[in-house]
């Protein structure tokens, strides 16, 4: 499974940043989608928004964690298919790629999602 978080906003974004983002339901700041299959272009699309959201594989326990705290249902009764997230309690260095920030492919998203929820 792999978990995206958008980390930047919405201001001065090009319009095909802004049509990915929407495509991989991140249409808000601190928005999260858990992908359990992700084909070829839902790959492609998060290492293209490298620059604007952090991603990497989570485990089934933070999975059920995120569920559990941040799920929410629509009319129907089903599961939202993303969450809505705090910013991360401790802060976070949004500027710059992992290690140095969280942006990127972030070996430390367990840790990240556990911060912000």
């Amino acid at each position: 499974m792999i978990a995206a978080i958008r980390i930047r906003g919405q201001i001065n974004l090009n319009k095909e940043v802004v049509e990915t983002l929407s495509r991989l339901r991140l249409r808000k700041k601190y928005a999260c989608v858990v992908l359990e299959n992700p084909n070829e272009a839902q790959l492609g699309m998060i290492k293209k928004m490298r620059n604007f959201i952090s991603y990497g594989e989570i485990s089934k326990e933070t999975y059920e964690k995120l569920v559990k705290e941040r799920g929410k249902k629509d009319t129907q009764g089903n599961l939202k298919p993303f969450f809505r997230l705090h910013p991360p309690r401790g802060g976070a260095n949004t500027k710059f790629h992992y290690p140095k920030g969280i942006l990127g492919e972030n070996k430390e998203i367990n840790e990240l999602i556990l911060r912000m929820l």
